[in-house]
């Protein structure tokens, strides 16, 4: 049953998904500020049918702890859940994403539209450092920088393995550093057609001192929101 619910799932979502990104195509040549309202409206509509068919309900904590103004959030990342949801978490959101996404057709020119930063990690040095020119930018215009710093999603409960470009981010951008703690994984869980009802929890971390030593920062990280998103998990699964 449950496989079957998430079949449905994904099978109206990409239908619902097709639907709203030809009717956005006029708003999309507005700018940002017209189009970010579609693409939470989008994302609102998702997370509904989410909870609606394959009984997944997302729920943020700790929302009204988010420091003002530009940020650099790096956050746990388990599941495709969360690079939705935490489209409605922030007022500026931009994310840190892989290159090859922005050469889909039409939800490539979406991503651009929306100011996301793809960077291409076989290109080397020029590329990364076009990539932090393009989140300096986007910082001194208020932006919150999204970054996974593990680099891709990992099953629930494995070993952290974060990766050394946090550190840059964090030393160079000059923002508030902002952990996110989730358990994501248990419900959408990678490479899977078995969703499993129950409330997906993503959780804000108070912000990590502003004047880390480099040697200091992913261990901090990993301080917040390991043990934080092992909770999360304990928990999910004390409640499926």
């Amino acid at each position: 049953m449950r496989r079957l619910r998430a079949i449905l799932f994904l099978a109206i979502f990409y239908v619902n998904t097709a639907i709203w990104s030809i009717c956005a195509i006029p708003v999309s040549l507005l700018g940002r500020e017209a189009f970010m309202p579609v693409i939470r409206a989008w994302v609102r509509c998702t997370l509904w049918l989410l909870r609606a068919i394959a009984g997944v309900k997302v729920e943020f904590r700790n929302l009204a702890a988010i420091p003002p103004g530009p940020l650099l959030v790096a956050s746990k990342h388990q599941s495709a859940l969360e690079t939705l949801a935490l489209v409605l978490a922030f007022d500026r959101p931009v994310f840190i994403l892989k290159k090859s996404l922005t050469r889909i057709p039409l939800f490539g020119w979406y991503l651009k539209q929306m100011g996301h930063i793809s960077v291409d990690r076989s290109a080397g040095a020029a590329a990364l450092r076009a990539m932090m020119a393009e989140a300096k930018q986007a910082v001194a215009e208020g932006a919150q920088i999204v970054i996974f710093p593990e680099g891709t999603r990992t099953a629930p409960g494995a070993p952290p393995d974060y990766k050394p470009g946090v550190i840059q981010m964090y030393r160079q951008l000059g923002a508030p550093c902002l952990p996110v703690a989730l358990n994501t994984g248990l419900f959408w869980p990678r490479r899977s057609l078995a969703f499993n009802p129950g409330v997906a929890v993503i959780e804000i971390l108070p912000p990590l001192p502003a004047d880390l030593g480099r040697n200091d920062i992913i261990p901090a990280l990993e301080a917040a929101i390991e043990p934080a998103s092992r909770r999360l998990l304990e928990e999910g699964r004390r409640g499926r």
